[in-house]
C-alpha cells in the first residue's frame, strides 16, 4: 500500500469510528432510566419494547407504537397476533387495548419519577412502525 492510500484508510477509519461513536453513544440517564424499565417484569416481557429515546433539558422523549393520527387497531393486533382480524368492540380487543394503555402510563409515570425529568413527550415509533408492515405515507 503507498503511502496516500495508508493515509486515506487511516482518514476513513477515524470518520467512521466518529460515526458510530455518535450513533451508538447513549447518556447515562437514558441508560439508566432503560435498565431501570427492563427491571420491572410487566414492561420487559411486553411485546412492545418502550424505552427512553433521548432527554433535553428535563423533557424525556419515549417511542411508543401509536398515536393520535394513527388508527390504533392495527397496531394492537401486530403487538398482541391473537387478536389480529377480530372486532374492536370485541372483548379480547377491549382488554389487549385496556393492557397497552396501562403499561405505557406505567411507563410514563416510571420515567416522570425520577427528579431529573420535568415532562415527557411520545414520539410514534417509525422504525417499528415500518418493520411490522405499516405504511406510513399518509402520516
Amino acid at each position: 500500500m503507498d503511502r496516500g492510500t495508508k493515509i486515506y484508510a487511516a482518514i476513513l477509519g477515524i470518520i467512521f469510528i466518529t460515526l458510530a461513536a455518535f450513533f451508538l453513544y447513549e447518556p447515562q440517564k437514558v441508560k439508566e432510566l432503560n435498565n431501570q424499565l427492563d427491571s420491572i417484569d410487566e414492561i420487559k416481557h411486553f411485546p412492545y419494547h418502550f424505552k427512553v429515546l433521548r432527554i433535553n433539558n428535563g423533557v424525556a422523549t419515549l417511542n411508543s407504537p401509536i398515536s393520535t393520527e394513527l388508527p390504533c387497531g392495527k397496531i394492537i393486533g401486530i403487538i398482541f397476533p391473537s387478536i389480529k382480524g377480530k372486532s374492536l368492540l370485541s372483548p379480547e380487543y377491549q382488554k389487549a387495548q385496556k393492557l397497552l394503555a396501562k403499561v405505557q402510563m406505567r411507563v410514563g409515570n416510571i420515567v416522570k419519577s425520577d427528579p431529573s425529568i420535568n415532562k415527557i413527550v411520545w414520539e410514534l415509533d417509525r422504525p417499528w412502525l415500518i418493520q411490522n408492515g405499516v405504511s406510513l405515507n399518509n402520516f
